[in-house]
């Protein structure tokens, strides 16, 4: 089991750039593939971002951020990055980050068994 606690979140204008950062412990981070959901009021929560576990050089992006956001990991730190850029009204949500055992980069939520409690990313006009 992986312990997640996720930071970086706040209010921003419409264009600017954020980067959210997910610090895990309790395990062996590199073992671990790392994903980000968001859920925005009212609505599902819905995957965005994973990158595959050891190195990290597979990821896969969500449609909507395709261009936008990244995702990447430093293992040394124990770490997995959100880096988002031109942030958009629709980006406004509780950003999520999760832990996966699988050896591919999932997307679905069923996939991830560890997951932090969030942090809010609220975007103006």
């Amino acid at each position: 089991q992986v312990q997640l606690v996720e930071s970086g979140g706040g209010l921003v204008q419409a264009g600017a750039s954020l980067r959210l950062s997910c610090v895990a412990s309790g395990s062996t981070f590199s073992t671990y593939g790392m994903g980000w959901f968001r859920q925005a009021p009212g609505k599902e929560r819905e995957f965005v971002a994973a990158v595959r576990r050891g190195g990290g050089g597979s990821t896969s992006l969500a449609d909507s951020v395709k261009g936008r956001f990244t995702i990447s990991r430093d293992n040394g730190k124990q770490t997995a990055y959100l880096h988002m850029t031109s942030l958009k009204l629709e980006d406004t949500a509780v950003y999520f980050c999760a832990a996966t055992t699988e050896p591919t980069i999932p997307t679905i939520q069923s996939a991830y068994r560890d997951w932090g409690r969030g942090t809010q990313v609220t975007v103006s006009s």
